[in-house]
Order: structure tokens, then C-alpha cells, then sequence
């Protein structure tokens, strides 16, 4: 009968040698030069374009918690991104940001709090996920920025997420959305310069599921990110990209030709990363996420920085876990 597809897949996975996998035999500065260029190879972020201004959409003071701007940035040309900034009361001073980013969701209104579409309620509720509200409430700057194929950025081509046409597109043209992604984050900390109540040398980053992909791609190649907290969603490829079924726009293309998941955290050390993670998430399994956490401490000690490097284990499943993760984060920022 012979075995599947996807064991052959396995086959070839397991009896790889990863010449980018992270070795102690070698200075850190060398193996980070030589990941960037394939890791930005990889993801194929859009080039860089002129530093974007904001458009402010409209400002709000009428909500009691939090001051709230809308505005949006051009990404690429003609290519626009919307965002939500929400501001604490009687802000002093210039304020730390925390930049959220939702998962695979309906939108950036789940990191606000506000849902538009059945099933909404459940998934803020449900998992700590309004993110933005969490954070002005501790005095953070808060920005909910849309992801490409979700919310308003959602492919006007069905699919069950709203990414799928959009990410084989992407690959057809040897682009990523996770490129795509981390060229948004960038483009956005560009287009925050243009508020000057910010402190744009104190930005985390966060998400959860797709979100905190997202946060861990763009915090490899993002130097100004000082800390970032991906939740649900640092794994092994192999005990969870490779072993089941995930949305498309969580692949990228060849990488498991030169690196496993936690070898990236090169890339980010010795800046603080917060991973959180849910002992009974079904597709990040828990022993898969211990396993690979065990390498990104061996990468911080080495880096000289053992204690910026956190793994944070909530007691369910694939969801973030706000009463654990905001005081190790708060160390940090």
C-alpha cells in the first residue's frame, strides 16, 4: 500500500540537515547575518517606500476609558492599512506602544473589543483577546492594526478566512503574506513618527494564533520592536506546521530547507521575547513548545541575555492568557 503524501513529506523533513540551525560552535553576529538574508529571502517583504504619513481619519474623546484616533498609512502604493490608536486619560509624557495584532479572526475590531459579526462576543471574551483595550488600560499607547486577509484587509476573493486567495497569489509571485505582514508592521512604526505623544523607542508587539506569527516573523527582522509577545503560535514546524492542517498564510515557502521555528529566535536575541503558550492548544502542542523554547534559552545564553527570554504556559487551550503574560511583558517594555 506504501505510505502517504504527507509521511513523504515528513520523511524528507526528518532526514534534512538544517545548515542555518543554531549551533553554540559559532559566534551569534555570524549565524544572525547569514539568517537575515535567507530569512528576508524567504519572506520577500515588499520594498520599502518612502517614510508614509498617517491620515487621520477621525478622533474621539467621548469614551471614558481611552481617547481613540482612526487613521490609516499606504503600505505600498495606492495600498492602504487601517489602524485604530487608542490613547489613556490624562496621559503625561511620551507613551510606550503596544502594537496588536489579531489572529485569524474577522478583524482588528476583536483587539478592540467590538463585535461586528456572529461568533465575535465568543472569541474577545472567550480568550483575553480584546488586546487593545488591555493595554491602554495599563497606561499603553494601544494600536489595533489590520492584518492583510482579515477584516477590511480580507481578500474580496471568497475564502473560508478571507486570506487564502490572497496568499497563493503572494506565492505565484514569489512573494509571502508573512513578508507582506512584516512589511506592514515596519510601514506602520514609519507612519507612527507622525504622532508625537509616542515614545517610538519603547514598542512591543503582540498577537495571538495568526497574530502571534506574525509577531514572531516581524520581530526577526524589525529592530525597533523591543519586546515581543507571541502568543500561541511558537512551536516546532515539526510538531505542528508539518503535523496538521493550518491556515495557508502561516507557511513560508522553503524554509525547512535552512531553519527550524525557534533557530529564528537568533534573529531576535537578545531582545526580549515573551513566548506564551496553552498546555492544551491543539495545534501548537505543548511538548513541541517546551522542546523548541529549550533551544531559544540555549540562543539567549549565549546572546548573554538568559533572563530575556520567558515562557509563559496558560492552563487551556488556543487562546492568550492576559492575567499571566502582562506582568512579564511589563519587565520589559
Amino acid at each position: 500500500m506504501g505510505i502517504s503524501v504527507t509521511d513523504v513529506h515528513a520523511r524528507v523533513q526528518k532526514e534534512r540537515e538544517l545548515p542555518l540551525a543554531y549551533t553554540s560552535d559559532k559566534p551569534l553576529e555570524e549565524q544572525r547575518t547569514a539568517m537575515e538574508e535567507v530569512f528576508r529571502s524567504l519572506t520577500n517583504p515588499p520594498e520599502k517606500m518612502t517614510r508614509p504619513k498617517p491620515i487621520i481619519e477621525f478622533e474621539k474623546t467621548d469614551d471614558p476609558r481611552f481617547d481613540e484616533i482612526r487613521f490609516s498609512f499606504e503600505s505600498e502604493p495606492d495600498f492602504f492599512v487601517p489602524a485604530h490608536m487608542l490613547l489613556p486619560k490624562n496621559r503625561q509624557g511620551k507613551l510606550p506602544v503596544v502594537i496588536c495584532l489579531q489572529g485569524h479572526s474577522t478583524g482588528m475590531h476583536i483587539s478592540l473589543g467590538r463585535p461586528k459579526f456572529p461568533g465575535d462576543e465568543k472569541t474577545i471574551s472567550g480568550g483575553d483577546r480584546d488586546f487593545a483595550i488591555q493595554a491602554v488600560a495599563r497606561g499603553y499607547a494601544a494600536i489595533a492594526m489590520e492584518q492583510r486577509g482579515f477584516g477590511e484587509l480580507k481578500s474580496p476573493i471568497a475564502s473560508e478566512m478571507g486570506c487564502f486567495h490572497a496568499v497563493m497569489q503572494a506565492f505565484e509571485l514569489g512573494r509571502t503574506m508573512a513578508g507582506e505582514r512584516i512589511s506592514d508592521v515596519s510601514r506602520l512604526i514609519d507612519a507612527l513618527s507622525g504622532f508625537d505623544m509616542l515614545d517610538l523607542d519603547r514598542i512591543g508587539l503582540m498577537g495571538n494564533s495568526g497574530g502571534g506569527t506574525a509577531t514572531y516573523h516581524t520581530a526577526c527582522l524589525e529592530k525597533r520592536i523591543k519586546v515581543a509577545m507571541p502568543s500561541c503560535a511558537f512551536c516546532t514546524f515539526e510538531g505542528s506546521i508539518m503535523a496538521m492542517h493550518h491556515c495557508s498564510c502561516n507557511y513560508i515557502p522553503g524554509i525547512l530547507k535552512f531553519m527550524e521555528q525557534p533557530d529564528e529566535a537568533v534573529m531576535i536575541a537578545p531582545r526580549p521575547l515573551i513566548i506564551v503558550a496553552g498546555k492544551e492548544d491543539p495545534i501548537f502542542p505543548i511538548d513541541h513548545v517546551l522542546k523548541a523554547f529549550e533551544k531559544v534559552k540555549e540562543i539567549y545564553r549565549q546572546a548573554g541575555a538568559p533572563d530575556n527570554c520567558r515562557l509563559v504556559i496558560g492552563d487551556e487551550g488556543h487562546r492568550f492568557y492576559a492575567a499571566q503574560s502582562w506582568p512579564v511583558f511589563e519587565e520589559f517594555i
